[in-house]
């Protein structure tokens, strides 16, 4: 038997050489964070692991800054207020 040498494309990091990760730096940082206000994991970023610490110090300290929040609730609180409505007319 016979093994094949796998040939796997690099993928280029999302992160250029020209952008600088710091906690100021919304617009790279929000791409790391999924939509519950969670850090994404290095697989899924495809980051290196220096750029994966980076990333993370900058949103820690984004949220401590309060840029960031800890938590993204925002489509519990609208559920919320939309069933406490309907119940709201149907007991009147």
């Amino acid at each position: 038997m016979y093994k094949f040498k796998r040939s796997f494309r690099r993928r280029l990091s999302p992160i250029g050489s020209g952008n600088l990760i710091y906690y100021r730096n919304m617009s790279l940082i929000s791409r790391f964070i999924s939509e519950q206000g969670k850090i994404l994991s290095r697989r899924v970023n495809r980051l290196t692991l220096k750029q994966q610490r980076l990333i993370t110090i900058a949103i820690k300290q984004a949220r401590i800054l309060s840029l960031l929040p800890f938590i993204n609730n925002e489509k519990q609180f609208e559920r919320i207020e939309s069933i406490t409505r309907v119940k709201g007319f149907i007991k009147k």
